[in-house]
């Protein structure tokens, strides 16, 4: 006879079934039984951060890394709302997360009760799915449910409620099986069609994003799109899809993207994306395709079928995953077309456009992040959040391999150094580095309470030029020399850090960033790199003035 157990360790052992060997969270009153369970159980382990949101960005930052879903724990109401961010980008990166949520005993539910929130009506427009487990017989049901659902179709998050007295009761339901998901796999015909589409082309482009992609999907990307001499375009931070050293990487069509790109999605005659959504951005706001005909004729490949049609109207659809479609591309014999001097003329583009310019300024941002490579190794991975300092790691930093470049396609601030923590948690023996603006830094900067705890050796970079940036940017162009509400005034974030307990050093000139770098790998837990900017420059290019 099976031994009655509580909710919160039923919990426990279907998280460990389903591989689960982290949960990041934020401990609340409202989950104790599943909190006490980690008290006797080596794996997974509860990493404890500062705040939800942090956490939440962490969870999604570690499903990236690892392709598996990301967990997070958190208490109802106010730990709930903090933690949305993270489900928000989780949604828009297309990441497998699991956000698990104390809740009021199911007696009080709908009485708008003590930090009560609906969850199921506050998360169903982010999540994939979000529910309230109802009883303890049913929480294997549900965690297997919420795990099958995290990573089938277009990956996403899902939110479970976890009600204190299901927490609290006990029973004796036997565990449910793992998940293990199914996943499409393109036909061998819908393959041939896409290739024949292709074949015929004379200005074709490949557009790559979304989810489950591996090293192996990168390697067999390059080779079937060097085989057919094929220019290749990424998604928004997607640049570690393809090795940006190919001779077919044409760049980003991400945030501040070369016009030159731009234009030849514009010029293109064939489109073939696969797991990219060709979403308002790489599509310069919807201008670059047409809706719902997009214009050139598009090959769109998505392992969800709700994605296919729902923007732009495919010439082919293909249900898969792009692994399953680029293995079977990759082994089919390639056939070149007259489209050469188009995917020599993309990647020369590229090249000009990644070519540092000449400047006088202290610091030189190009130059700081054309320096990472050599330092920090091919295999180091970089964590960002959002703002235009974004735009030089973005620009002048090349990506070797898969899995090196963490950041929110939702646009969230704050991201880089949680998602730095869960990159450094799931890849302990790899470099990584977070780079974030001043504004964006100090809305998870109290997270370097987390890194010291858990004594991380990861670097933070933080770009300091006193003002949102990508704000005061509009502001100048939309009305010049007013700009209320955008300027900060910054601690010395060195300093900051050594109050943590962190390493940190101030740096001043571009020369002085190379050796405090290195300086910052060799040291044990993690170190804070304090990039004092001119507020004048604004992107690599434009100056305050010249954004008038």
């Amino acid at each position: 006879m099976a031994v009655p157990r509580s909710g919160g360790r039923i919990l426990m052992d279907q998280l460990r079934l389903n591989g689960v060997d982290v949960v990041f969270g934020v401990p609340g009153e409202s989950y104790l039984e599943f909190l006490d369970a980690f008290a006797d159980e080596p794996s997974p382990s509860m990493v404890t951060f500062r705040n939800e949101g942090g956490a939440s960005f962490a969870a999604e930052a570690w499903g990236r890394a690892t392709g598996r879903p990301g967990v997070c724990v958190v208490t109802r109401g106010p730990g709930a709302t903090n933690a949305s961010i993270g489900v928000h980008a989780a949604r828009q990166s297309s990441t497998p997360m699991l956000l698990l949520v104390g809740q009021v005993p199911t007696g009080h539910l709908g009485r708008e009760a003590f930090q009560e929130v609906d969850l199921g009506a506050m998360f169903s427009p982010l999540a994939k799915w979000a529910a309230e487990i109802p009883s303890v017989e049913r929480v294997p049901e549900f965690v297997s449910r919420a795990m099958h659902v995290a990573m089938t179709g277009r990956p996403g998050p899902v939110v479970l409620g976890l009600p204190e007295d299901v927490l609290s009761s006990r029973s004796d339901v036997p565990d449910a099986l793992p998940a293990a998901p199914a996943f499409p796999v393109a036909e061998d015909a819908a393959v041939e069609r896409a290739l024949d589409l292709l074949a015929a082309a004379r200005r074709p482009l490949v557009v790559v994003g979304g989810p489950g992609w591996s090293q192996a999907v990168a390697d067999d990307l390059k080779s079937f799109a060097e085989a057919w001499a094929l220019p290749v375009a990424v998604e928004l931070r997607c640049q570690d899809y393809l090795d940006n050293g190919s001779p077919v990487y044409a760049g980003d069509l991400g945030l501040g993207p070369n016009p030159s790109l731009v234009n030849r999605l514009r010029e293109a005659d064939v489109v073939l994306a696969i797991g990219a959504r060709l979403g308002d951005v790489p599509s310069a706001s919807y201008t670059a395709l047409a809706i719902p005909e997009p214009g050139p004729a598009l090959v769109h490949v998505m392992p969800d079928p709700d994605e296919l049609g729902w923007v732009y109207r495919p010439e082919h659809a293909i249900v898969s995953t792009s692994a399953a479609f680029l293995r079977a591309a990759a082994t089919r014999p390639a056939r070149r077309g007259t489209w050469g001097r188009w995917t020599e003329a993309a990647r020369e583009e590229f090249l000009r456009w990644t070519n540092p310019p000449s400047t006088d300024w202290p610091i030189d941002l190009a130059a700081v992040v054309g320096s990472l490579e050599s330092i920090a190794g091919e295999d180091a991975i970089i964590t960002n959040g959002a703002g235009n300092y974004t735009i030089w790691a973005h620009r002048y930093h090349a990506f070797r391999r898969f899995g090196t470049q963490l950041g929110p396609t939702s646009g969230a601030m704050g991201y880089g150094l949680p998602a730095a923590i869960g990159a450094k948690l799931a890849h302990p023996d790899r470099p990584v580095i977070a780079f974030a603006g001043d504004g964006c830094f100090l809305m998870n900067g109290q997270e370097l309470a987390t890194a010291v705890m858990l004594g991380l050796d990861l670097v933070i970079v933080v770009v300091d030029n006193g003002m949102l940036g990508t704000i005061r940017m509009y502001q100048e162009r939309e009305h010049p020399g007013r700009y209320p509400g955008t300027s900060l005034r910054n601690p010395d974030f060195a300093e900051l850090a050594r109050s943590f307990g962190a390493w940190g050093q101030r740096i001043d000139r571009t020369e002085e960033f190379a050796p405090a770098l290195a300086a910052a790998l060799r040291r044990p837990g993690p170190s804070l790199l304090h990039l004092r900017t001119d507020p004048d420059q604004l992107t690599p290019a434009v100056r305050t003035v010249e954004a008038r």
